[in-house]
Order: C-alpha cells, then structure tokens, then sequence
C-alpha cells in the first residue's frame, strides 16, 4: 500500500568542529609537483604529467554524478562538489565520518561495500532516502558503482563511489505502477461491493475491501433512513474492519448499531452534509477528544497510534446515505490527495451499490407486509365443518426476493369450500400487488356463484382487458360435502397430489388450460368423487430445480412416504423438509382433508 513518504528536509547536523569530530585536512597539493612525481624521480620512472592530474580532478569535481572515496571503515576521505549540493551538506562535514552520521535516513547496502574490497570485484547497488535538501521525489534513489582502491604496495586502500541520481524516472515507474494498482483497486470494487441485495452485506464488503490496501482501519457508517442529510442526524456504524494487528487496540470502536455521529457545528459535520471529503493527518490528543466525544473510543485511537482519519460521503442522487471512514496508524503514512481522490471515487461507487441494496430492502419488506396482510395465517383460513385445512408460505432459500405464490380458501354461502392456489410471474411489490388483484378478481367471482371453469375465464378476461401485464397461474378445487364430489380447473398450474387412505401419493389428472391474463381463456373441469385421504395444492417452488427436468421434481413429490392420518401441519412441514432445500423460488403449499361428522 502507497504511503505519502515525500522527502522533507530534516535539520541538518552540524559540521565535524560541532559535532566533537574533527577531520584533519588534505594536504596541499602544489601545482606542478606531486608526491607521485617525486616517487617517480626516486625509482628512475618518468615523471606523471601533472596535466592529467588536473584534467582528472576537473572531470570528478565537475561531473553531475555524486563521487566519493571512504577508507575500509567506510569513512569518507573526499566527495566531490555534486555530492555536496545534492546531500546539502559541505564537503567537509564527511570527511573522517560515516554515512550513518552524515546522512541516517539514507539506506545504503554496506555489506555490498565490503564484498568490494574483499574481492576486488565491482558492484552495483541502489541506494535510497532522504538527504538535508528538499525534494520534490517521494523517494530519493542513486544507482551507485563501487571500485576498490588499493596502495602502490598492493594493500587495499578502501573503495571508491559513483552514485548517479535516478529519482526521476523511478518516480515516474512508481506513479505508473501506483495509477495502475488504484484502477484495479476501484475496478474490482464493481464486482466485491454489492454482491448481494443486503445492506448489512453491502457495508460489510465495502470495509472489508479498503483494508488493508487503502487504510489500516475502516468504518460504514448510516444514516437513518427516515433523513437524507448527515447534518439533521447522526449516523449509525454498519460495519467495521480493521488489519489483524490492530483489532484488539480498536476493540473499543466496533460499536456496531450503535449511534455514533459527528459533533454538531463541526467542520467534520458540515463537509460531510455537503458530500465533501474530509481528511485529517497527525491528529493530536486533543483533536482526538474533539472528533471524538466519548474518551474511551478517542484514548483507544490514541493506544493504537491512530494518526490519520479520512471521511468520504456515500452519496447517491443527492442523497447522504452515510459515511466511509478510513483510518491509518503506526507506521502507515498520512492521507495523501491521491488517496483522497481515490477514496473518493470508491466511495461514489460503493454508494451506489448502497442505495441499489437500500431501495431493495425497503422493496422486499413492503412486499413482505402486504403479501403477510393478503396471505392468511393458517388458523386464520375460512373453514367450513366438512373440511380441513392448513397452509404454508417460505421465501426462496436466500430470503431476499418475495414471489407472487399465494393460497386461499373461500367458505362460500351454499356450504361448499373453494381451494385456490397460484403463482404471479415475478417478484417484489409488483408481484405482491398482482396477487392481491388476483385473489380478490377470484374471490368475487366465486362468490357469484360460478363454477370453477368459469370463474377461469371471466379471470383471464378482466385482467387481459385491463392490460395488466403480469400472468399467473392458478389452480382451482371446489368441493361440495353435500356430493361429496370435488371440481377441478386449471390455468397453467401443476396438478395436485392426493395422499390417498392407504398413503400412495398420486397426481391428479387435470385438464390444463392458459396462464390467466393471457386473453386466450378456453378451460375445462373435471368433477371426481371425494375419496377421503388429503389434498395437497403447491407452487412450482416445491418441484423445480435449475436445469431439471420437471417430471424428476414431480418424482421426488409423489415419492414420499407420508402418513394420510397425521395432522395436516405435520403433512406440510414434512413435505418442506423434505423438497424445498435448494429451491429458488419461494413456495406456496395448502392441504385439504374432509372431515366427516
């Protein structure tokens, strides 16, 4: 993860005279003379031109690359003018020092140093920090070149030093690689925040995505949903994560569900109402008890070295959803304006799978109501003497969508008992608004007295004349206890299952007409004398599965042993026990059994 690590020029140390260390003077060399000419004359050699001396030394102290010599103490003997300027220390402040005491917060390999002067060979190191000047590099780096130096008698001398400056281009590979890491960063966002219709979900994953890449700690926090502004209400914490080092010293703010707002008037408040990032490095104690009002959460930053705070706004259509909160500690580096930037947009997306999850919730728990209003509890259900019934209603596995299944039973004046079960195409309100037609278009109908078939098609007419686009299918049973016979109509439904006296289970052959709605209503029904045993109604939740045939579903259903004297309850929950694990669609289920007096 990127920290902001700018070179900042720290104060500088004082020359060797200062500092207790005094660094003797090189000789002076007299132009025109040199101890190596002498040496020359002496040992009967010719004499070193002198003039290559001189055009040397020009080439070294008036070279752009940094150049030194150190002993085999790694003591500095020399280094030359760009050197000097580029370090921001006088030359003469080396001299008879170290790095370390010359330049501490340069990193620089020794070991590769005294590899040199052990075996004579070359090599090649980078070297990395900061220096006594300003920098406008994140990071300083040289590729430096060693040489050992060794004595006219062979004796290793120390080594000498060439650091050419390549913070540039390195800085420029980083701010390449750094843009790349932050576009994947938010492009894997769209396929790690939002992957499911929850809200709580949806806060979960966006905190756990920014650590540890983007801060050390992290907070989603909500605001009620009665409020579209952070500057009327506090917010309440959603979800928190935090890298594993920290958790226990941040124990104390994993205050899920609880309110935990901004002071009112703040700063801090207003930019967040406004949508505005909001960032704060190098906090001290007491701003800690100023953003904080509850000491034991501020003192619990300040145990874990908290340093570093970045609120970002979960906005969406104008609308202030919450707030992200980004925190960093130890030593993590501060909140840069690219992290802003960064957070920002992150942010923006997250927030609109927020809203998304958000709209989505309040959606399935209005449908929830109102089906749970049209749907009777199963005590609830119209009964006549001679007959028995109960129902079940269960969401889809996952619980996050509310299908349009529905049942009903209908004690209809002339002693007779109408057994309805049906299934709007899709989901949520719509759905649930769909099926409240529905029911209520067969209610009336079956209350005037008609006949099943008929009560189909005036059914399929009014909805397809009133161009309401959603179909459904439904299954219709009236009995009459005074025959003892029972009428079956279908429109589209599967047929239903009898739990005959003996405990076989049996499909009901049905005569099967068009969805309702679809205008094209021709329906047949079929009377049959009651048995005895139960009659079992369901959606086609029960029995199918995703790539299977219908028939294997239809299979399992008239496969099961089920007892025909058990109480209906047990009836249906052994059913749901037994076929519903897997399903993807919710499920509607309603038995019947004549009650004879």
């Amino acid at each position: 993860m990127d920290r902001d690590t700018s070179s900042r020029r720290p104060a500088a140390p004082a020359g060797p005279a200062a500092s207790g260390l005094t660094a003797a003077p090189a000789a002076p060399v007299a132009r025109g003379t040199s101890t190596a000419s002498a040496a020359s004359a002496a040992e009967g050699t010719p004499p070193v031109d002198l003039g290559y001396i001189d055009m040397l030394r020009g080439i070294v102290e008036g070279a752009a690359v940094g150049f030194a010599v150190l002993d085999t103490r790694l003591r500095y003997l020399y280094v030359n003018p760009h050197m000097a300027r580029m370090t921001g220390l006088p030359a003469a402040a080396y001299l008879g020092r170290t790095q370390r005491e010359v330049l501490p917060h340069i990193q620089r390999p020794d070991q590769v140093l005294r590899d040199v002067m052990h075996d004579g060979r070359p090599r090649e190191a980078i070297v990395t920090g900061r220096t006594w000047v300003d920098s406008p590099y994140q990071v300083r780096e040289w590729r430096c070149v060693y040489h050992r130096l060794v004595d006219s008698t062979g004796k290793v001398a120390g080594v000498a030093a060439v650091g050419l400056e390549i913070s540039e281009p390195q800085q420029y590979l980083y701010e390449l690689e750094r843009a790349h890491r932050r576009l994947a960063l938010l492009d894997s966002a769209a396929s790690r925040i939002g992957t499911g219709t929850d809200v709580a979900g949806t806060c979960r994953e966006l905190a756990e995505f920014v650590v540890p890449e983007l801060a050390d700690a992290a907070g989603v926090e909500l605001s009620p949903p009665d409020t579209a502004s952070a500057r009327r209400a506090p917010t309440r914490l959603a979800a928190y994560a935090t890298r594993p080092g920290l958790a226990t010293g941040l124990a104390a703010l994993d205050a899920r569900g609880e309110l935990v707002g901004w002071p009112r008037g703040t700063g801090t408040r207003r930019n967040l109402a406004a949508g505005r990032i909001w960032r704060r490095n190098a906090i001290t104690a007491a701003q800690w008890r100023s953003l904080i009002p509850r000491w034991p959460p501020a003192r619990a930053c300040l145990t874990a070295r908290v340093h570093s705070v970045l609120l970002a706004p979960l906005v969406s259509d104008g609308r202030v959803l919450g707030i992200l909160l980004l925190a960093r500690a130890g030593d993590s580096g501060s909140f840069s304006n690219e992290d802003a930037t960064v957070a920002r947009e992150l942010a923006a997306r997250a927030a609109r799978a927020l809203d998304r999850a958000v709209r989505f919730e309040r959606e399935h728990t209005m449908a929830l109501e109102l089906q749970r209003a049209l749907l009777a509890e199963p005590g609830q259900l119209q009964q006549h003497a001679g007959v028995e019934t109960t129902a079940r209603y269960r969401p889809a596995d996952d619980g996050s969508m509310i299908g349009g299944d529905w049942y009903d039973v209908l004690a209809l004046p002339d002693g007779r008992t109408m057994l309805v079960i049906g299934d709007v195409m899709g989901h949520g309100v719509d759905a649930a608004v769909a099926m409240s037609h529905y029911r209520s278009t067969l209610r009336a109908l079956a209350l005037a007295g008609l006949s099943p078939r008929r009560i189909l098609q005036h059914a399929d007419r009014m909805v397809a004349d009133s161009g309401f686009e959603r179909v459904a299918t439904c299954f219709l049973a009236l009995g009459d206890s005074d025959v003892a016979t029972l009428t079956y109509a279908s429109a589209g439904h599967l047929p239903p299952v009898w739990l005959t006296p003996q405990g076989d289970m049996e499909l009901v052959p049905v005569p099967v007409g068009p969805p309702l709605g679809s205008g094209l209503g021709r329906y047949e029904q079929r009377v049959t004398p009651e048995r005895g045993g139960v009659l079992l109604l369901y959606t086609d939740g029960l029995v199918e599965r995703r790539g299977e045939d219908i028939d294997r579903g239809l299979a399992r259903l008239t496969g099961l042993s089920l007892c025909p004297t058990d109480p209906l309850d047990k009836i249906l929950d052994t059913v749901l026990a037994r076929l519903a694990g897997g399903s993807e669609d919710d499920i509607a289920l309603l038995a019947a059994r004549a009650v004879r007096g």
